[in-house]
């Protein structure tokens, strides 16, 4: 009875240690930087169906690729280091900008091609307000995530991310 009953322990301690490395393991994408590279930056905005993938990130910029659901958005947030550009490649979306997080006095409505600059110190946020996913790519300086990181969801997002 007691060989059992450690046996099952056993069992049950191994599965979960299992687990628990296969959850704490954060999957990555391909990052090329620190190295030359060029791409068809249209392509691969509008393919990513990630939340945020990181896909080049070097000593002073970083650039990702990030899709924001239907009534989704990216999070209110704020940069002290470093300034933000976002480009619109599909969809439709909504700014808003402010030097406080609760005084959001910049109010603009953004589609296809329509470029967003964030100074450095400006809380922000952007809100899908279309009915198909926003397509955005995002050049940060300095880089703001890890090399490689990609978030699937803007909940995964949120879990690794401190604003």
């Amino acid at each position: 009875m007691k060989k059992t009953c450690l046996l099952c322990l056993f069992l049950l301690f191994s599965i979960w240690c299992s687990t628990a490395a296969q959850v704490s393991k954060e999957e990555k994408s391909n990052d090329y930087g620190k190295q030359p590279w060029v791409v068809d930056i249209e392509d691969l905005t509008v393919s990513n169906n990630n939340f945020r993938t990181a896909k080049w990130t070097g000593k002073n910029l970083q650039l990702t690729v990030m899709m924001v659901k239907p009534g989704g958005e990216i999070g209110l947030e704020v940069h002290e280091q470093g300034d933000q550009f976002i480009r619109v490649e599909e969809g439709e979306a909504r700014v808003v900008m402010g030097k406080t997080k609760d005084k959001l006095t910049f109010d603009k409505k953004v589609s296809d091609d329509w470029a967003i600059l964030i100074p450095e110190g400006f809380w922000h946020n952007i809100i899908n307000i279309g009915d198909k996913p926003l397509k955005v790519y995002v050049i940060y300086a300095p880089p703001e995530h890890d090399a490689g990181t990609l978030h699937k969801t803007f909940e995964e997002a949120e879990a690794h991310h401190h604003h």
